[in-house]
């Protein structure tokens, strides 16, 4: 368990007891986990395993084992859900699609990409280089990005 506060920055956490937390997967349906309060500022602390995130209630290890379902071995969000103790709390369908949602390629959230090309486009249009290390970017080397992200409809 940590002994610093981050909020007061001492060397004064002591535990606080324990409390249970979700956390299925093919190993875990609930955890123990322990918590801390800080004597001087009166903050509580809960100190998480590494395998389970706050808020959630599937471990990183279930998560990772329907990632590698539905993008490796290319399963159907239904046969993507990670094995659980509980048959109970098998993840719906919703809830994978949520996981998957940031990470699925086919679909690239490329927001920000349309003004960095105009604005690195205007900048090589003036005949300027763009150097970084050995990295020269240029008109030529501009219009070879250009055809490979053009099928992206930027």
């Amino acid at each position: 368990m940590l002994r610093r506060c981050p909020i007061c920055d001492r060397d004064s956490i002591v535990g606080h007891g324990r409390r249970r937390k979700q956390a299925h997967d093919e190993y875990h349906h609930w955890i123990e986990i322990r918590r801390g309060i800080c004597n001087r500022c009166g903050k509580t602390f809960t100190f998480l395993p590494p395998f389970s995130l706050p808020y959630t209630h599937y471990s990183l290890l279930a998560r990772s084992q329907a990632l590698r379902l539905y993008f490796v071995e290319h399963c159907s969000l239904e046969s993507a859900a990670p094995n659980v103790t509980d048959p109970d709390r098998v993840a719906e369908p919703s809830t994978l699609r949520r996981w998957f949602r940031s990470l699925d390629c086919s679909r690239p959230s490329f927001s920000f990409l349309r003004n960095t090309l105009t604005a690195a486009a205007r900048f090589l249009a003036r005949g300027e280089t763009i150097c970084h290390d050995t990295l020269t970017l240029s008109w030529p080397t501009m219009a070879l990005f250009l055809q490979l992200l053009w099928p992206l409809r930027l």
